[in-house]
Order: C-alpha cells, then structure tokens, then sequence
C-alpha cells in the first residue's frame, strides 16, 4: 500500500510541478484567440465550458484502456506501478499536452497534419493513412469490449451482434451530430462514472486492506507466461493508454476546437492525463492483489486453463470486492468508458479523412459520405474478432503497438516543432527515443500466435536499438538540412533551416 499511496503522490506532484514547467516552456498565451472563437461552425468548432471540455477529454482519452491495459501490464508485477507513474508524467502528459497546444496553435489541426508540418510531407501522407488505420482498430476494439460486457453479464441467452448492432447506430448517430448536442451533454456524466468507479476501488482498499505488493519487494516478471512475454518491450506495449498512448493525440484536435482560452490547454491535456494515470494505478493495482494472491489467483484463470482478458477482469475484481449493485454500476461504467471511446474514435476518422479530402462537414450527408466506408471496415475487423476465439486479444495487442508507434512518431513530431522554437527539446527527446526502442524491440522480440519470435531475444534488442539510433540520425537530418549561410549564429542558423523546411512562421503567428 506505501508504493501505491507514493505513486499516488508522485503523479498530483507531476501536475502542479512538471506540467507548470512544460506550460511556461510552451509560452501559453491567454490573450491569443483560438480556433472556437475565430470561426465557430455550430458542428466541430463549438466553444464550450472548460470543465465539460476537461471531463469530455478524459473519457475521450481513457475508455478501457486505464482499465483492460492496466490489468494486462499488472501481469508483469510492480514494474507495472513504476511505468504508470514516470511513464504518465514524463511522456504521456507531455505527448499530450504538446500535441493538443500544436493543434490549438493550428487552427484545431488533425494530427496527420501535425506530423505533415514538422516531420515532412512524406510523414503526413503515411500518417493520414496509418492513424484512420487505428482509429478503425480502436473502434472495433471500443465495440466488442462493451458488447461482450454486456452479453456476458446481462443478457446471456441473445446473440451478442444485437448488442453490436445497437452499439454502431448509436457509434454512427454520434459521429454525425455536432459536438456538443450528445458528446457535450452526456459523456461528463460518463466521466464522472469512470472515476467513480476508480473511488470505489480505492475504499474497497481501504474497507478489505488488501497486501498490494510494494516495489521494494521486487520487479521480477509475475507473468503467467514470463518466458514468452519480457517486460521489455510487452509490459509497455500492454499499457496502452495508462502511461502513453498516441490515440490521446487524435483526441486532442476534437478538444482543441472547443477551447475559448489557451490557458485551458494544462488542466485538459496534460491534466487529463494525470488523471488517467491515477485511474490506471487504481486498477493496475486491484489486479496485482489478484495475480499475486495465491487464493485469488485461481480466480484469474479462465476455463480452459489460459489467463483471463482485461475485460473479464474487470468482473472477477468487482464482483469479489463489491455488492451487486455496485458491482452491476462498476461494469456499466466499462461498458460507457468503451463505448465513449470508440464513438470519437470513429469521429476522428470522419474528420481526419474530411481534411484532407477537403470534404466540407456541415451538410449531413457529406458527413455520412465519409463515414459509411470507415464503420464498415470497422464491422468487418469487428466480425473477425469475434468469431475468432482468440481474435480480441489479437487484435488489442497490434492495437496497442500501433497505438504505441503513433504516440512514438507524435513525440518526434513535438521533438522538432520544440526544436524549431528554440525550446529545449530534450524532454520530448527522451520519451521519443524510448518509445522507439520499445515499438521496434517489439517487432523482434514478441511471440506470434503459436510461433517463436522472428529474432532471438538478443538480437532482436540489438536490432531495435539499431532502429532507434537511424530514427535519431533521421531527426538530426531533417531538423538540421544543409544551408546556403556561411557561419551566422545557432539561432540564425535554425531560422534558415526552418525557413528551407517551410516553417518560418513556426509559432503560427
């Protein structure tokens, strides 16, 4: 419990300390108009209050990641408490918080055009095609999530695509309407579910005094499979929204043409994330008690003798901890976390494949043009997840690398606009270097289905490292093209380059 309770303390400090220090770095300037009051159109750019913007935020960027990603990495052990928590307030909130100033700064931008500007056109154009990509991935994983919630626990005897119908007509009727008529008013309330819940978990700490392991009691890999899943890179792939996440980054734009004040941009974006750290830990550590207690342990397991998914997690600690009715309020809560996800998911590949098809998206129909062929690619991925048995867990683990590889590439992104600014870089450097690491080492290093990996264990590190250091060599080349000056200071000579790259009005001003 003293781990948990420090941990607890360590992510509020990074939010009245680091993320004051990242906001003075980014030079928030509360006189600056934004985007919702330049041109508000009554659809997406729709000025709204900024604790709704805030609420609306978290619940976008959480969904059943801090939950189902969090009781998949506490498999790994107390190394999952140690990720959360350095990992939630040295890169998560930064990727966060920088991304959705950028775009805040950019007229609300979407996020491929983010990584067009300050990556090259080359990336954009990858980019667009990549984040539609996921954000179809995460809305097959945002449907099939609440519809096996719901299956299972309350209506056992119907056929569990009912539940997917209704769940993509509500997805399409929210991606179509304006913001703030049904994503403004309701999911708040959500949001306040979702932590509700994470209180919940936290009394039942306080009422049952459960034994959470501490960190000083050891970081070795508590894995039901250790020998097939090391913690690097799994247990970082595995979290996939309760450290970092590259979603978040897709989210921020919706938010960002909401905001009425830059100075909003802290509490919502770096705040949300703290936010979800707290929740992440809550539920990371709920799990560890239970793969860590040799009575609860058996409960962990599933019938056919494999570890039981995040989601079906999520009712083994709630029906064990809390009373029906709370239990029943604890799932409905997952259920909404899921569905609230998948929705702006979805709605964010409406806009991102909008702007660069140049679709104008006031008049309805040309709203559902572009979203039909995006949710029946989702229902497609959808179908193949659920008549596959192990088709979810497939299809979470190549969501959450992507997810991780979209928030690597976003942390170059901020890298270089940082760079451009003359700011000091390195605090988005480090974290993009990292993740580097991570997403690459795990193309080597992780198991497929029923195979070894592609590369002894070793050598797939020594490749990834590999990766890292040509993904570094590449920002230096970009960031650092040949000029025509001769001599001139380090300032005078990044305001060349800048101005070769097409970004000599790099604040947006």
């Amino acid at each position: 419990m003293i781990t948990f309770i420090i941990a607890v303390v360590l992510l509020l400090l990074g939010y009245f300390v680091y993320s004051k220090f990242i906001e003075r770095l980014l030079a928030v300037d509360p006189k600056r108009s934004t985007p919702a009051v330049a041109h508000p159109d009554g659809v997406d750019y729709v000025p709204m209050k900024p604790w709704r913007i805030y609420l609306i935020q978290f619940l976008n960027i959480a969904g059943v990641g801090p939950i189902c990603g969090a009781i998949m990495g506490a498999q790994f052990g107390t190394a999952s408490f140690l990720w959360i928590v350095f990992g939630s307030i040295f890169a998560g909130a930064v990727h966060d918080f920088v991304a959705g100033f950028i775009s805040l700064r950019h007229d609300g931008a979407s996020l491929p055009e983010i990584h067009g500007r300050y990556l090259g056109p080359h990336t954009k154009l990858i980019m667009r095609i990549f984040t539609v990509v996921l954000m179809i991935l995460v809305g097959a994983v945002f449907v099939n999530t609440p519809a096996v919630l719901l299956n299972n626990n309350f209506t056992p005897s119907w056929n569990i695509f009912i539940w997917v119908g209704i769940i993509f007509a509500y997805y399409l009727i929210a991606t179509l309407l304006p913001i703030d008529k049904l994503i403004g008013k309701i999911y708040p309330v959500f949001g306040i579910l979702l932590l509700a819940m994470a209180v919940a978990i936290v009394v039942a700490f306080a009422i049952y005094q459960p034994a959470i392991p501490e960190v000083w009691q050891g970081l070795e890999n508590r894995h039901p499979a250790a020998a097939h899943n090391p913690i690097f890179p799994m247990m970082f792939i595995s979290i996939a929204c309760g450290a970092i996440s590259g979603f978040h980054a897709t989210q921020s734009p919706l938010m960002a043409r909401c905001m009425v004040n830059e100075k909003q941009a802290r509490p919502i974006f770096y705040g949300a994330m703290i936010t979800e750290g707290v929740v992440a830990l809550i539920w990371a550590a709920a799990a560890t008690v239970f793969y860590h207690d040799p009575m609860l342990a058996a409960k962990t397991i599933g019938p056919e003798g494999h570890p039981l998914g995040g989601n079906a997690m999520v009712g083994v600690i709630a029906n064990e901890w809390f009373t029906p009715v709370i239990a029943t309020i604890c799932i409905l809560g997952v259920i909404s976390a899921a569905v609230t996800s998948g929705d702006t998911a979805l709605r964010s590949a409406r806009l991102i494949v909008a702007d660069f098809m140049h679709v104008d998206q006031k008049p309805i129909p040309k709203r559902l043009l572009v979203a039909l062929p995006i949710f029946l690619l989702a229902a497609a991925l959808l179908v193949f997840s659920l008549a596959n048995p192990a088709g979810f867990d497939y299809i979470w683990r190549y969501f959450a690398w992507s997810n991780q590889v979209l928030a690597t590439i976003t942390l170059w992104a901020i890298t270089a606009y940082l760079f451009w600014r003359s700011k000091p870089y390195i605090v988005t450097l480090v974290p993009a270097l990292f993740m580097t690491m991570v997403t690459a080492s795990f193309l080597f290093v992780a198991e497929k289905e029923g195979l070894c990996s592609l590369l002894p264990r070793r050598a797939g590190y020594a490749l990834g490292g590999a990766v890292t250091l040509l993904a570094y060599a590449r920002f230096v080349q970009w960031t650092h093209p040949r000029t025509s000056s001769n001599g001139g200071t380090k300032t005078e000579q990044r305001a060349e380059a800048a101005k070769k790259r097409g970004l000599d009005t790099i604040d947006g001003q």
